[in-house]
């Protein structure tokens, strides 16, 4: 029993203190921020790798949500005689939930582990002792700018990936299953409103940028510097940021009020 306690309280320990690391670590990207120089030129290449590269990935898994998804409920709507309401449905589904937490869980697979992988790389190899022996913050000169690429990317990549599933689903709908295409965006039209779907889920995107912004940076910094270490650190960029973001998904839709 006493062995149990002293366990459980070593965990509980242990957590609070990986909590307050990184808390400190988002403090000192945030500080970073106002902080010169501007750092520009590294922000619009980890803007590149974070946005451009992965555009490719969200436009075709995009479209191929909406293709499933707008067979899916056509087939169900059919028996209850409403397939009007399929633009209705696809919109308020893409635009509330689907599309922000699926390209989050993209864009985390492919440019928050290639992130936390870069970085640990980096750590391997000395390069971050290097800078701060040139006097270089290395969370200024390396996290902060590709930290804030994935704020900035995440609302936009989830505006490409809602939009191409929508196209997706319209293809679905109106050209193989025979809705009238006028129903179909009409019933997206009237459905979808600007102030509580589009603005729900562009600040849960951009909260979703932020968390893994964070953790991806977090987690190479901090990684042990060797490859089985990196190989670690990359893993659990993809597990916590994944379990961070369906966490912060549901806090944020309660919090709505749906």
């Amino acid at each position: 029993m006493i062995q149990s306690i002293r366990s459980l309280g070593a965990r509980s320990t242990s957590l609070v203190e990986g909590l307050g690391r990184i808390a400190r670590f988002g403090s000192a990207i945030s500080t970073s921020l106002v902080l010169p120089p501007t750092r520009l030129g590294f922000f619009l290449r980890a803007l590149y790798d974070a946005g451009v590269l992965s555009a490719a990935l969200i436009c075709l898994s995009g479209f191929t949500v909406g293709m499933v998804l707008g067979l899916q409920l056509y087939t169900t709507l059919t028996r209850f005689g409403a397939e009007e309401g399929l633009g209705a449905v696809v919109g308020l589904s893409l635009v509330r939930e689907l599309g922000p937490v699926v390209a989050a869980l993209l864009v985390t697979g492919r440019a928050g582990s290639a992130i936390t992988a870069e970085i640990g790389a980096m750590k391997a190899t000395e390069q971050l002792d290097g800078l701060r022996m040139m006097a270089i913050n290395p969370v200024h000169f390396v996290a902060m700018p590709r930290a804030l690429a994935l704020v900035v990317a995440m609302p936009l990549l989830n505006a490409l990936f809602i939009v191409l599933a929508i196209a997706g689903a319209y293809s679905i709908g109106v050209t193989l299953q025979g809705l009238d295409g006028g129903v179909y965006l009409a019933g997206l039209e009237d459905a979808v409103r600007f102030g509580d779907d589009v603005g729900q889920s562009l600040l849960k995107s951009l909260v979703f940028g932020i968390l893994l912004g964070l953790i991806a940076t977090y987690k190479g910094h901090s990684c042990v510097p060797d490859a089985a270490g990196v190989a670690r650190a990359t893993t659990s960029t993809v597990v916590t940021a994944s379990v961070a973001i369906l966490l912060s998904d549901y806090m944020i839709t309660a919090l709505w009020g749906v």
